[in-house]
């Protein structure tokens, strides 16, 4: 599963630094799911992240593409 938080976060015109420093998600994290090589974290972490980008956990993670 390819998640949409790249399109997001460049929609936001945030770098991944800036996401991590807003979500609180360390960007490696952050960067492991853009290019889908970490396949499962928490719910927490995915709350993170989309309250970050101002959208939802469904619209970054579970959005048909």
């Amino acid at each position: 599963m390819v998640y949409k938080i790249k399109e997001a976060r460049e929609a936001a015109k945030m770098t991944q630094e800036e996401l991590a420093e807003r979500s609180g998600v360390s960007r490696t994290t952050i960067s492991a799911l853009e290019n889908g090589t970490c396949r499962s974290t928490s719910v927490s972490t995915l709350y993170k992240i989309a309250n970050a980008l101002d959208t939802t956990v469904d619209q970054i993670f579970f959005a048909a593409r």
